[in-house]
């Protein structure tokens, strides 16, 4: 069986212990901001989109969706939860980010919209498994079996892509990231254990001039100049993946 869901690690989850979390959440695992790009076989990259941190999670027949802070997002998503009903007992960990007809991610995802009927969850680890906690596997066996699980997955989710840091230098691969236009790259050791909070074992490199940047720049001001007043895309501000 896997153990208490509701256990946090780290300062980022701080703020929210004195709060009641919901059963069967996992506070996700969270990216530390890198000056440069860790290269070396150790080290996958994965593309850094704009969209909501999501952590999905079937239990029998109920699906439930949670953002990275605990809040229940599973009307929001219809797509994401009609992909996960068919799957066995798992907790997936990933990105809802606007699709092609529901197929093919193609652009970042709005944060505030009460419902995306063409989101998918882009995911990039599993958590757990048949009532299996996953978390100490390390990520390339955890990427390993979510990639068998969603081999026939439909279209609602698709599995993260990512470079394996032997064949392309971490550099390099975010070079190619934002001559594309994407929002980053986030490094992950392929050896690490999943551990909610911030894990220097995750690494997230941003793009400055990508429109997810340029529009938290815009929201940062907007604050400035009027300090009391919550600008229209202030969830925004906040990277979904922090």
């Amino acid at each position: 069986m896997i153990p208490d869901l509701n256990l946090t690690h780290g300062p980022a989850t701080t703020r929210r212990r004195d709060l009641t979390l919901p059963a069967g959440f996992i506070s996700p695992c969270l990216p530390m901001m890198a000056p440069r790009p860790p290269s070396g076989p150790l080290w996958l990259h994965e593309i850094k989109y704009d969209g909501v941190r999501v952590v999905a999670r079937k239990v029998g027949g109920r699906v439930r969706l949670y953002d990275r802070l605990g809040a229940d997002v599973t009307q929001r998503f219809p797509l994401i939860v009609e992909a996960m009903a068919p799957l066995p007992s798992c907790t997936i960990d990933g990105e809802a980010i606007a699709g092609d007809d529901g197929r093919v991610p193609a652009f970042d995802l709005p944060q505030r919209r009460a419902r995306d009927d063409r989101a998918v969850l882009c995911a990039f680890d599993l958590i757990e498994l048949s009532s299996d906690d996953r978390r100490r596997e390390p990520l390339a066996q955890r990427k390993a079996d979510l990639s068998r699980l969603l081999a026939d997955a439909s279209p609602g989710l698709v599995l993260c892509k990512w470079i394996d840091g032997d064949k392309c230098e971490g550099t390099t691969a975010f070079e190619q990231a934002c001559a594309m236009g994407l929002a980053g790259m986030v490094s992950k050791r392929m050896d690490s254990r999943y551990i909610s909070g911030r894990s220097p074992y995750w690494l997230k490199m941003t793009n400055p001039a990508s429109d997810a940047a340029r529009r938290r720049a815009e929201d940062e001001v907007a604050r400035r100049i009027l300090p009391s007043v919550e600008s229209p895309s202030t969830t925004a501000l906040s990277d979904p993946n922090d």
